[in-house]
Order: structure tokens, then C-alpha cells, then sequence
């Protein structure tokens, strides 16, 4: 069968299966199955269990159900809520004060999670009803959590990069760090604009009253509740740096340090533990089924030809190097808009390394620019998972295209992050390149 052919069936049927709504996880590794059946015979199938028993057994996907239980553990164990109190006390006196704490501790619960979803359910619950109980705009502040939310595929340490790295054969450490400055800087564009939002129009945000903001003694004890959690943040990411652990012991040293704060901060109960036990190991089974999956698709794209045929199609497009990595991260945004970040990375990275390889460039630098296209896809319309997220807290008066619209700013402001960092690679590469 003619090559091109073989590409037009596989690339179109994937495409078919997930936009009628059928799990990613069972597409990639269903039909990856039939078609190796098809094109190579009984004998392929080999190649589907050599595949899925690697995936299963790479050790840095160790450091992914340990994230995760850290992540599970600090939902469960209510710190999110003492988190918020403490922001509400030190932002609220300013206009706009608690969406912009809202941003800021979504930021720390990616750093806690790694997890897309995490800050965007937790917030939801806990920052939506008390904001527009003080009168702030509705869309704005469901653009706040929604674009918050999803900070926790960008903002180490990320499961997202964990993925990412695997596939890609790149150091996790170094992506971690890479992602660091491009998390600051959409988090601080994030703030600035809510902050000239509530300036213009002071309806949007207003300031809490002052019985409400607390005394300068409360302010201070309350931040008890940050400090620990934010030193362990350093704590793993400094371990990296230094080289004192791996990322995935820092996973599993992060896990035990969640359980350590919990109990310190006496959230911790037996029956915590079993909900989270069993919550982490649904995710953890989620994401190992893509990652399956993933590796099925992976050898099907290599042993047919296909993969190297489009990195053929791609390397001789007439733009320039510029060019060829603008159109990747398109392609990137546009599955993004459709599909979760760990399946746009099972299905384009087999694809694009070898274009990275044949016009020499930096893949470190390429991987992080396409964390940060796929996760502005949990907030892009139509089916960004975050959005639906946020659907699912919010009243029933609340439609879809509401929550778009509030969105939406922030989507453009993970966009022009996303082009500084094209412009500018060195705020990806500069502590990544530290570690050498």
C-alpha cells in the first residue's frame, strides 16, 4: 500500500475515533492494535506488548503516582482553604486583591500538584462563592480560576513535563527549571491584568471593607499556613538544582512531606488517607493508560514509515527554522482545543523530534514551548477541560459561552507569553543551562 495512504488511515482514523468522543487512552491503544494487525501481521503484536510492558517500567514514570498522592494528599487534607484565608487577609485591601490571590495560590497549589485540574476545582469551591459574595465581576473571576488552574502542567513539578521528558528523552530536572520563569511570568500577567482591570473599572474587584481585612497580628499568624507548603516547593526544586535527588525521589520525598504537613497542621485522618489512596490511584491508572497507549502509537508511526514521512512534509516547508517551529506549536494548539496535554504529547512527539534532529534545534528549548502550547489547551474553547471544570462548580444559570468569555483574556495572555519565549529562548534555557 502506497505510503502516503498508510498515513492518510492512520492520522484520519485517530482523528475520527477522538472527535466522536471515545477515550484517547483506548484509541491510541485500540487502534494502534488493529492497524499493526493490518499493515504487519500476527508478528506485530509483539511489538504492542514490548511497548506497553516499557512504558509501564520506565523509572521516571515512577515519579507520577507519587506526585500525584502529593497532590491528592494536600486536596484532601483542606490546606488549600487555609491558603485562601491567608491571602484574603493580605490581598483583600486591594482592588482586585482576592482574584489576584486566587492566581497566586493556584500558582502554589501547581507547584504542590502538578496537576492541571487541582487548582481549578479546589478554587472553584472555595474562592468563587466568597468573591461574588463581595460583588466581584463573575466572568473575570471564573477566567481567573479556570486560567489559574491550569498553570499546574507549566509550574514544576509538572506530570505534564514528567511525559514530556520520557518521550523525549530529556532531562526532567532541566524541564522542571525551565518551566519555572514562563510559570512567574503568566502567573505575573495573569495579576496584572485583573490588578488594570479593577483599577479601570472598580466595580470588577472592590476592596474588602475594613473590619473585614483583619488585624496586623492575625496577618501574621496566618502565615503559618504558607510557609510549609512553600518551603517544601523549594525544597524539591533546590534538591533538583543541587542534584541532591532525582526528580522522581523528589517525588517520593514530596509525597512523604504532603503526609508530614497534613499531620502537622492536624488535617490528617485515617479516612483521609483511604480517599486519597484511592482517588491518586484512579489518576495514576488514567494516565498510565495514555501512556500505553501512547507507546503503541509510537511504534505504529515508526514501523510504517508514517512519523518519518511527516517530519519529511515538515522539514521542507518554506519557512525557515522560525517557521517550522511556529507551525508545530499551532498544530500543538490546535489539538490542544480537542484533546488533554498528555495525549497531544503521545501523538506529536514521536513526530517532531525528528524534525528537531534534522534542523539542530534545541530540543529542551522546543519541549518547554510545547508544555506551554498544550496546556493553554485546558483553557482553550471548545472542549478545554478546565472550562468544563468550571462548568461543573458553578450555578446552573451559567453557560458555557460565559465562562469562554471570561477566559478568553487570559488565553491571550498565555499566547503572548508563549511568543516572548519564542523571541526570547534564553527565559526557557537560562537555569536549565545552570545545571551543567
Amino acid at each position: 500500500m502506497d505510503q502516503w495512504m498508510v498515513a492518510l488511515i492512520i492520522v484520519g482514523s485517530l482523528l475520527g475515533f477522538i472527535f466522536t468522543g471515545v477515550p484517547v487512552a483506548f484509541v491510541l491503544t485500540g487502534l494502534s492494535t488493529v492497524l499493526i494487525l493490518i499493515f504487519l501481521g500476527p508478528t506485530g503484536l509483539y511489538m504492542v506488548v514490548g511497548s506497553a510492558f516499557s512504558q509501564m517500567t520506565t523509572e521516571i514514570f515512577i515519579a507520577i503516582p507519587l506526585f500525584v498522592l502529593m497532590a491528592v494528599i494536600f486536596q484532601y487534607s483542606g490546606i488549600a482553604s487555609q491558603l485562601y484565608r491567608a491571602m484574603h487577609m493580605w490581598m483583600g485591601p486591594l482592588r482586585g486583591g482576592l482574584a489576584i490571590g486566587t492566581v497566586v495560590i493556584s500558582a502554589i497549589i501547581a507547584a504542590l500538584s502538578g496537576i492541571g485540574a487541582t487548582g481549578t476545582i479546589t478554587m472553584g469551591l472555595i474562592a468563587l462563592p466568597e468573591m461574588l459574595k463581595k460583588g466581584y465581576n463573575r466572568s473575570m473571576v471564573m477566567g481567573a480560576i479556570t486560567a489559574g488552574g491550569a498553570l499546574g502542567g507549566i509550574i514544576p513539578p509538572s506530570v505534564l513535563m514528567i511525559v514530556v521528558g520520557g518521550y523525549a528523552q530529556l532531562s526532567v530536572g532541566k524541564l522542571f527549571l525551565g518551566g519555572v520563569i514562563p510559570g512567574l511570568l503568566i502567573t505575573f500577567g495573569y495579576c496584572l491584568y485583573i490588578g488594570v482591570r479593577c483599577a479601570i473599572h472598580k466595580g470588577d474587584g472592590p476592596a474588602l471593607e475594613k473590619k473585614e481585612q483583619g488585624t496586623l497580628i492575625e496577618k501574621i499568624l496566618v502565615l503559618r499556613f504558607i510557609v510549609l507548603p512553600v518551603g517544601m516547593i523549594i525544597f524539591l526544586m533546590g534538591g533538583i538544582y543541587i542534584g541532591i535527588f532525582t526528580p522522581t525521589e523528589a517525588a517520593g520525598f514530596g509525597a512523604l512531606a504532603a503526609v508530614v504537613i497534613a499531620a502537622a497542621q492536624r488535617q490528617l485522618t485515617f479516612k483521609k488517607i483511604i480517599e486519597a489512596s484511592i482517588s491518586s490511584f484512579k489518576v495514576t491508572c488514567m494516565i498510565m493508560w495514555l501512556l500505553i497507549g501512547g507507546g503503541c502509537y509510537s511504534v505504529l508511526i515508526t514501523v510504517t514509515g508514517t512519523g518519518t514521512l511527516v517530519s519529511g512534509v515538515l522539514s521542507n516547508l518554506p519557512f525557515g527554522v522560525f517557521g517550522i517551529v511556529v507551525m508545530m506549536l499551532i498544530i500543538t494548539l490546535i489539538l490542544g482545543m480537542f484533546i488533554d496535554g498528555i495525549a497531544i504529547s503521545m501523538i506529536c512527539i514521536p513526530i517532531f523530534v525528528p524534525v528537531l534532529q534534522s534542523f539542530s534545534i534545541d530540543p529542551l528549548w522546543f519541549m518547554l514551548l510545547f508544555v506551554i502550547a498544550s496546556v493553554a489547551g485546558f483553557i482553550t474553547p471548545p472542549f478545554g477541560v478546565n472550562l468544563f471544570y468550571m462548568k461543573g462548580i458553578v450555578s446552573s444559570d451559567v453557560n458555557m459561552v460565559e465562562i469562554y468569555r471570561g477566559t478568553l483574556p487570559f488565553i491571550l495572555i498565555k499566547l503572548a507569553a508563549l511568543l516572548i519565549c519564542v523571541v526570547f529562548p534564553w527565559l526557557l534555557t537560562y537555569l536549565p543551562n545552570l545545571m551543567d
